[in-house]
């Protein structure tokens, strides 16, 4: 196995379906046969919890990996009954490594060190982000090959768009130079509502070759899962929420015809 492919899921703009998107593409990839590994690097530690999994004192987890240089690999968790979906969570202490990664050299890279002993073992390394542009994104966006970013279809969907891609850009240009995005998912699609048809609309428009042709549609069961500590292809493989993650997995997969690093001049465009 060459080295896996490591996608960082990104957008400060909280709940736009981050953390739904990374359990659930994760679980898809997994039920195919590919070796995949969940980062939770939200302090929140909502991957975690989605995934049943709940770290106490002295459990080795995403804070002790990066900001105490913790073998990485202590302090995976296999994800049974799938034995290909495997997990690096979060715990509460991840809340203050903001503050504590400011004075230690190298912070911006601090996983992307951590990720080399493991990342021969996965096909793909999702790795799932707080809703916010500080330290822990950086460490994100800084270990990734490319970045998804997951836009809600609801009214200010662009909104904080600029800001990631200038983001995106000085990573690009000071520590990451390979990063591209992977391309833009929309999210909380509501067939009824006038609204998600037209801020999906837009969001083609500013952003042409870049969005998904996948939509992942509102869901009560998809909204559910998390709950019981299980993916939606789990918890309801029928649902339309596991349909629309299946369909999205087929397209993320399949080779990508338009280049990835088109957003800044989209961006720009728009503005």
């Amino acid at each position: 196995m060459g080295l896996g492919r490591i996608v960082c899921i990104a957008n400060q703009k909280g709940g736009v379906g981050k953390t739904t998107t990374a359990v659930n593409l994760a679980a898809c990839l997994a039920q195919r046969g590919y070796d995949t590994l969940i980062v939770d690097l939200d302090p929140q530690g909502s991957a975690s919890s989605a995934l049943g999994v709940v770290t106490s004192t002295g459990t080795t987890s995403t804070y002790e990996v990066i900001v105490q240089e913790a073998a990485l690999a202590s302090a995976l968790v296999r994800m049974a009954p799938n034995d290909h979906l495997w997990l690096l969570p979060a715990s509460r202490d991840l809340v203050g490594a903001e503050i504590e990664l400011v004075p230690l050299v190298a912070r911006e890279h601090r996983l992307s060190e951590a990720l080399r002993e493991v990342r021969e073992r996965f096909a793909y390394i999702l790795i799932d982000c707080p809703p916010s542009l500080g330290l822990l994104t950086l460490n994100g966006l800084t270990a990734a090959d490319s970045v998804l970013i997951p836009v809600q279809c609801e009214y200010f969907a662009l909104e904080g768009l600029s800001s990631l891609q200038r983001t995106i850009d000085l990573v690009r240009r000071r520590l990451n130079p390979a990063l591209e995005v992977e391309g833009l998912l929309l999210t909380m699609f509501d067939t009824r509502n006038t609204l998600s048809h037209q801020v999906a609309q837009e969001v083609r428009r500013h952003f042409p070759g870049l969005v998904y042709a996948t939509v992942i549609p509102r869901n009560v069961r998809l909204s559910e899962a998390p709950s019981h500590g299980q993916p939606i292809i789990a918890y309801d493989p029928a649902s339309k929420g596991a349909l629309a993650y299946q369909q999205f997995c087929d397209e993320f997969l399949a080779p990508k015809p338009t280049p990835a690093k088109s957003l800044a001049a989209q961006v720009e465009r728009r503005e």
